[in-house]
């Protein structure tokens, strides 16, 4: 009876080992994806049981150079980058410099929250959790658009201003100035910057020769994708997020060659070939463990128990599988990192688009294919979901313009001088209120690519239509008059629910500040 058990056991270890993707048809499945969703380049990468199976490209780099990417090209990975700020923190942990459970002030006293209490309680633990009681992206409009004046030193000073919308520890709310701090927190303990910590501690040791810590710090970067951003119906190649504010949460760029062994280091707690062991297999059960709880949806056609976040990881059950993941996400750029450690599996997905269905229908397809999963084609299944957002999206956003626009037919006479000034936010700072050509404007003064023209919606809501069409992110703006009808405050909203979390125009308050 035990012989046959053990037999039984190991036919179905060896059945999942050798179940795997054809090369012919992921090829399909990326081609699929590609033309579907409209993304020009994609590189993808499987590792299993310690080594590379594929490792390639797909695609052009660039629509006008026609450039094709391959193992070797270089993508932002955006909030891939997370892992490893969590990883130089545990390297740290092991080296006895700090402690998880260690307060944040003890290493910044200069950090302060809204709430006192939080402040003082505030541990190194919670700079990684998502779990501070802020909203979700809150303060992100320090970090982004690109083009801004905000230093690190900034949002440490201005995170203060930003009011919790939960308890603290009380629930998941997906941040990222936090991991800003955090890279300010392994500065301070270990004397040398995040990016230096980053490539000669944990890249040089993984033999990640072509990435870097961050654009501005590539040596090379003639095999380097550019963003890309369906706009107005059009693919357009926009401007590259370069500011080095975000290189902690979201700075990283790597190849699927190289981010390869970054993988199978993990898959293998923290060791990498012989001799390298880059952190303690106990430091590394802790960034596995979940730490703050998520609620279970969007996980079809999965079957999932639990989600929770851990230390630069999300968690999650996946058909009785655990599976370690995290996405990134920046202008005309997304990319997914996927492990299931209990068959040794890793998936590595880059595009330079933003569209997460892309990523997400060949992920699926490949997870599938390991775990001996029949389930319809994530490719048509995705673009179906998508549709069915943008539609309703456009639903929201149409009925807007159409009233916006049906004022200016009717020409709906306005008194702009109730609206011109200068307003403040505590965080955001100041923000220009004025008449140009006889439209009204907008335009921030530390964020100067945050420019657009104000029109009339209905009673005192007003909407903001952006310079930079790339960004589809126009917002509603709520004036409050005074007495005398002269605006003296107003409030934001974005308009379309698809609009990036990081355009947290919700968050902002302003004051009129002139006379």
């Amino acid at each position: 009876m035990r012989k046959l058990f053990f037999t039984a056991i190991s036919t179905i270890t060896c059945a999942l080992s050798f179940a795997q993707i054809s090369e012919s048809k992921l090829d399909d499945v990326v081609n699929r994806t590609m033309k579907t969703f409209n993304v020009p380049g994609i590189a993808v990468a499987i590792v299993k049981d310690g080594k590379v199976v594929i490792s390639k490209g797909y695609g052009v780099t660039n629509i006008n150079t026609q450039k094709k990417v391959d193992g070797n090209t270089l993508f932002g990975i955006a909030s891939n980058s997370k892992a490893f700020t969590s990883a130089a923190l545990s390297m740290l942990v092991d080296e006895k410099k700090l402690d998880w459970d260690d307060k944040v002030i003890k290493y910044i006293p200069e950090f302060k929250m809204y709430n006192d209490f939080v402040t003082n309680e505030f541990t190194i633990r919670d700079l990684l959790t998502h779990r501070s009681g802020l909203g979700l992206g809150a303060g992100d409009l320090m970090i982004w658009p690109d083009g801004h004046d905000f230093t690190p030193k900034d949002i440490i000073k201005n995170i203060q201003y930003l009011k919790p919308v939960s308890s603290f520890r009380a629930q998941y709310d997906y941040d990222n100035l936090l991991y800003v701090i955090a890279g300010e927190v392994i500065e301070r303990v270990s004397g040398t910057s995040w990016c230096e910590f980053v490539e000669t501690r944990i890249m040089k040791p993984l033999q990640m020769n072509n990435s870097a810590a961050s654009w501005n710090r590539l040596k090379d970067t003639t095999n380097t994708i550019v963003p890309h951003v369906p706009t107005n119906g059009k693919l357009e190649i926009i401007k590259r997020y370069t500011n080095p504010i975000f290189d902690a949460a979201a700075g990283i760029y790597a190849s699927t060659n190289d981010l390869s062994k970054w993988v199978i280091a993990q898959l293998n707690k923290g060791k990498y070939g012989t001799n390298n062991q880059l952190f303690s297999p106990e430091v590394h059960e802790e960034m596995w463990s979940p730490q703050t709880i998520l609620p279970i949806y969007g996980m079809k056609p999965y079957s999932c128990n639990f989600k929770a976040y851990g230390l630069g990881w999300q968690l999650s059950d996946i058909n009785g599988h655990l599976q370690v993941s995290h996405t990134g996400g920046l202008d005309g750029i997304v990319t997914q990192t996927i492990m299931f450690p209990d068959i040794k599996l890793g998936i590595i997905v880059l595009t330079n688009q933003q569209s997460g269905s892309a990523f997400n229908a060949i992920s699926n397809t490949i997870k599938d294919s390991y775990l001996g999963l029949k389930n319809p084609d994530h490719v048509i299944t995705l673009s179906e979901e998508r549709k069915n957002k943008e539609e309703n999206a456009d639903k929201i956003t149409d009925e807007v313009w159409k009233t916006v626009n049906q004022n200016n037919i009717t020409r709906v006479k306005i008194d702009f001088t109730k609206y011109i000034g200068t307003y403040n936010d505590n965080w955001f700072g100041e923000v220009y209120v004025y008449v140009k050509n006889g439209i009204l404007n907008f335009k921030s003064k530390r964020s100067p690519r945050l420019s657009g023209t104000i029109l009339f919606y209905k009673d005192q809501n007003f909407v903001v239509r952006w310079n930079n069409r790339s960004f589809n992110a126009d917002a509603h703006i709520f004036f409050e008059l005074d007495a005398e009808g002269k605006a003296v405050k107003f409030k934001m909203k974005a308009i379309s629910p698809l609009t990036d979390f990081s355009y947290d125009f919700h968050d902002l308050d302003f004051s009129r500040i002139d006379n």
